[in-house]
């Protein structure tokens, strides 16, 4: 397992201490699942801009139930 090193002043030290103890959770914990859902959500933003752009271009979209049916998701099974 990789360790990452980051460096803090000691006041924002004491803040995430108490986030961690307020969260339940080990300082560790807390900064590497704060920050993995950060970046995730980012990524899914930036992800759906792009879509969301690329259909400006070419508006044509399909209904649910076809890309359920298409992807194998029916209701029927």
């Amino acid at each position: 397992m990789a360790t990452i090193t980051v460096r803090v002043s000691d006041v924002e030290k004491q803040f995430l201490d108490e986030m961690a103890k307020f969260e339940g959770k080990s300082l560790s914990d807390l900064l590497k699942t704060t920050t993995l859902e950060s970046l995730e959500d980012e990524y899914d933003a930036r992800v759906a801009d792009y879509a969301y752009e690329e259909y400006l271009k070419k508006p044509e979209s399909r209904p649910l139930s076809e890309l359920m049916s298409e992807y194998g998701l029916d209701d029927d099974e």
